[in-house]
């Protein structure tokens, strides 16, 4: 397959994929995200992610505050083809029977797998998940382990970077602003939203992720003036998620 290089908001590039296909090894080589030279990997995870966007066609939603927009409106989870695509993501984490019409059942922690996965993150590192809790409490529980991949990290004293995720609690499952790190007992069955960073400029940060407004959406979030996310009422963030590989 030959490479194509993707152009992203806020001047990324990785390079494109097929929807569905793995990057080769001439695509995960290609230095990419806001001038970073990134492993292959992190390269692979970054590509996949910008191609389902680009293939669910571009949605972007736009937080400013407690404010939201949606300046562009792609394909949704419950039409053709792309109730098929969901389909796939969750076959990542075991449930091949559910698509993009099973619309009572959140599908972005299958979208984050299926990124993992595809990408050839090993599963020991990153186990595929129905939801955000499960990968989150292996991830914390082995954040001590030497050369740990997933690190996870405070919204008060870490900038997000491409690669990395962030986790935001949803509905009625409200995450305490914690101090340091949430304990692995408060995340625990908790309705939780995790997005993958693609890219970020100033104080401007680019993440995708699914079951975003019934799509695969770019989100564009402001920062604050220390690099770090601001908690709001639409995405009450509480954790981040670095990306070691």
């Amino acid at each position: 397959m030959k490479p194509v290089l993707l152009l992203v908001f806020l001047s990324v590039s990785a390079c494109g994929l097929l929807p569905g296909k793995p990057a080769d090894n001439a695509a995960a080589r290609t230095p990419s995200a806001g001038g970073l030279v990134l492993p292959p990997l992190k390269d692979r995870i970054l590509a996949l992610a910008v191609s389902e966007w680009l293939y669910f066609g571009r949605q972007s939603v736009v937080y400013d505050g407690d404010k939201e927009s949606i300046p562009l409106v792609g394909f949704w989870e419950d039409e053709s083809p792309y109730a098929q695509r969901i389909n796939q993501y969750w076959r990542t984490v075991g449930m091949p029977e559910r698509t993009g019409r099973n619309c009572e059942q959140p599908w972005s922690a299958a979208f984050v797998s299926w990124v993992m996965a595809t990408a050839g993150v090993p599963s020991d590192r990153f186990p595929p998940a129905e939801a955000h809790w499960i990968y989150l409490s292996h991830i914390i529980r082995n954040a001590d382990a030497p050369g740990a991949s997933f690190v996870p990290r405070s919204i008060r004293d870490y900038s997000p970077r491409p690669g990395d995720l962030i986790c935001a609690s949803r509905g009625s499952s409200t995450m305490p602003q914690f101090a340091e790190l949430p304990p692995i007992e408060a995340i625990e069955n908790s309705k939780l939203h995790c997005d993958i960073v693609v890219a970020r400029r100033g104080r401007t940060l680019v993440a995708i992720g699914g079951n975003v407004r019934n799509s695969v959406s770019k989100n564009l979030l402001k920062l604050d003036k220390n690099g770090h996310l601001q908690a709001t009422a639409r995405r009450p963030w509480f954790l981040i998620i670095e990306n070691r590989l």
